[in-house]
């Protein structure tokens, strides 16, 4: 049997132009000789489709271009992640679910069982759970089909439901799994652990079929996955890219490993994020403020990589207190990767606000400062049609190192999931053959530079602590005793570093979407109430 795992980056709502890339796909399939081919959950509509589910006529587009690839399916099988509403009792009228085609015929539906409520998921809200689990016969194989959380729930034991048993007690051929699993820096080994405790319960072959693509905050990574009846990988799809991924299951294939470089795979992860956004929505150039800085610098290197040097604009502007080094490294940054430049001091209206509200030295001038940069930048944006970016990084939003209106400005926030120190890695990556990122940026203390002499560290601690604390607190809900235990740290410090979290939430609330790389962003996965006074 030949099965093609069609990893596809389709976008949320366009139902047609979905459709009509996944009839190219079978009907490149069908030259291909392929027996059946398999679809990532939702693909029909985009993953993940959130409130349009609510709206009647879009369940009835999706109804009606499913019957055109029901057209398109003679002399090959095919398995597609859809919604469809059920007429059984419950709760909810929609399921999330899976398509079996085969021959030109509708020969059912398989629905998700186990429906996702943690972190960005919240299934529960529009679908009714699969009441049953049954085989599918396709090309004289007796098919299990499952779609993402299906397989999750037996390792992680969490639901009432195990799927993974109900199947095994089946006894199928193969099982396949339809996902929209998406990137988080790690999240292939986890999925490669799923995989392989489904193979020792089920005791057969697994296809895992994975969405690639940016939409909103997520990024799928793809990595579509074959493992035989031993639990070896022995097939896996390109990572960050579509795919299609052809498996002969009557082939016995040696054992792949998995080596991609895990800081190579976040670059990868955010570049891919950063074109989607802009691809999907119809933008092409994009704006943000280099400041000789390294998230500036990191920013701009995915930029470039994302959109093509010859669409990115990085705007310069010193102040009264930028250093000689920062505009020199600015600069240099910019030459070696061939953007364009613009420089505008911000001396004049600086002082024309400094006159104007008769304001002193302190956080007023410094936000000041940072405020007429974001203007400077949005009406670039309104002139010229770039979409600004902001610069700021995961542990900088986290302790309010960053200013509303001001640097927190623009369409979308590039490494608004990332630490400081994977900043500090990634840039290192990039200077991995040659010198991209001035050595001088990377090496010289962090700093805004709004006011003399300046350093993050006259009110913070060293990022790595900041970095740990944002680790054991945010992804994994430690209380500030575990922290102060587990890193010896004093627990004042760590209350102190907590409590700048929970105030700054206000500001994080009113940032721009941002790309989630972590198991918890500051986005649609974590949900803090901003007037709070719980420090735990």
């Amino acid at each position: 049997m030949r099965v093609l795992l069609a990893q596809i980056n389709p976008i949320v709502g366009d139902i047609v132009g979905n459709r009509d890339k996944i009839v190219r796909s079978i009907s490149d399939a069908k030259s291909q000789h392929i027996d059946l081919i398999v679809f990532p959950e939702m693909s029909l509509c985009g993953y993940p489709p959130e409130d349009l589910l609510l709206l009647p006529h879009f369940i009835d587009d999706l109804d009606r271009e499913l019957k055109t690839i029901v057209d398109n399916t003679k002399g090959i099988a095919v398995i597609i992640g859809t919604v469809r509403r059920h007429s059984g009792l419950g709760e909810k009228i929609l399921c999330n679910t899976a398509a079996i085609i085969a021959n030109g015929i509708l020969l059912g539906y398989q629905d998700k069982t186990l429906l996702p409520t943690y972190d960005v998921f919240d299934e529960r809200r529009f679908f009714q759970p699969s009441s049953a689990i049954k085989l599918w016969s396709i090309a004289g194989k007796q098919i299990a089909v499952t779609i993402c959380e299906d397989i999750w729930g037996h390792s992680a034991l969490t639901y009432e439901r195990d799927p993974v048993k109900e199947i095994a007690a089946l006894h199928p051929d193969l099982v396949v799994n339809l996902s929209a699993s998406p990137y988080s820096v790690g999240k292939f080994a986890k999925r490669l652990y799923v995989c392989q405790q489904v193979v020792k319960t089920v005791k057969a072959p697994l296809l895992f079929c994975n969405q690639v693509g940016g939409n909103d905050s997520l990024i799928f990574d793809g990595s579509s996955l074959s493992l035989d009846a031993e639990g070896c990988l022995v097939d896996i799809g390109k990572a960050f890219k579509e795919d299609f991924l052809i498996v002969d299951l009557s082939e016995k294939k040696k054992e792949k490993t998995y080596t991609l470089n895990p800081i190579e795979e976040l670059f990868r992860a955010l570049v891919l994020g950063l074109h989607d956004y802009f691809r999907k929505l119809g933008f092409t150039k994009a704006c943000f403020g280099l400041s000789g800085g390294v998230d500036s610098a990191l920013v701009a290197c995915i930029a470039v990589e994302a959109l093509g040097k010859e669409n990115v604009l990085a705007v310069l502007m010193p102040s009264r207190y930028s250093s000689p080094g920062s505009v020199t490294d600015a600069r240099q940054l910019a030459d070696v990767l061939g953007i364009e430049t613009q420089e505008i001091p911000i001396e004049g209206p600086f002082q024309s606000y400094l006159d104007l509200l008769d304001v002193k030295q302190g956080v007023t001038e410094e936000n000041l400062q940072a405020r007429i940069r974001g203007m400077i930048l949005m009406a670039i944006s309104n002139q010229s049609g770039h979409i600004v970016l902001s610069t700021g990084n995961k542990s900088e939003l986290a302790m309010g190192y960053s200013t509303l209106y001001g640097d927190m400005c623009g369409g979308l926030a590039v490494i608004s999931d990332v630490t400081k120190q994977q900043v500090y890695a990634l840039a290192h990556w990039i200077n991995r053959d040659r010198e991209v990122i001035p050595r001088s940026t990377i090496d010289k203390a962090p700093s805004a530079e709004l006011r003399p002499d300046q350093k993050d560290t006259d009110s913070l601690p060293d990022y790595s602590v900041v970095d740990h604390v944002l680790q054991a607190y945010i992804e994994e809900h430690q209380s500030a005793e575990q922290i102060s235990t587990r890193f010896g740290y004093s627990k004042k410090l760590v209350v102190d570093l907590i409590r700048r979290i929970h105030l700054n939430e206000y500001k994080r609330r009113q940032s721009p979407l941002g790309l989630r790389v972590s198991e918890k962003a500051f986005s649609i996965g974590r949900r803090f109430p901003v007037v709070q006074h719980y420090v735990g």
